[in-house]
């Protein structure tokens, strides 16, 4: 994929997962730290791990479907896997400066 393109499909990618909020917390799940990692292989099929603020999380099933079914709706993306992993935990201090302001940690 040229790279233009590539970075293109990144930011819309980026967008995307800023646009879904865990249900409890009023920030959204890339700027809590919930993603560890994108992959775009060269057919531009996207392979995200994330995790929750916990493992027992009630929405667990359906946060993990709606970044699948979001971002695999993006133009461009021929397939979209999400892995839903707990190492390394989850901690406060994953969360961007903007999301520790927004819950009052800073």
């Amino acid at each position: 994929m040229a790279e233009e393109n590539y970075l293109q499909l990144e930011n819309t990618i980026l967008q995307v997962l800023k646009s879904i909020y865990d249900p409890e917390i009023p920030v959204n799940i890339y700027d809590l730290g919930l993603i560890y990692r994108i992959d775009i292989d060269d057919e531009n099929n996207v392979d995200i791990d994330m995790t929750l603020t916990a493992p027992n999380c009630p929405v667990a099933d359906s946060l993990v479907m709606e970044v699948r079914d979001k971002i695999a709706f993006i133009n461009g993306v021929k397939a979209a896997n999400v892995n839903l992993v707990f190492d390394p935990p989850w901690d406060k201090e994953m969360m961007s400066e903007e999301a520790k302001l927004e819950l009052g940690f800073l």
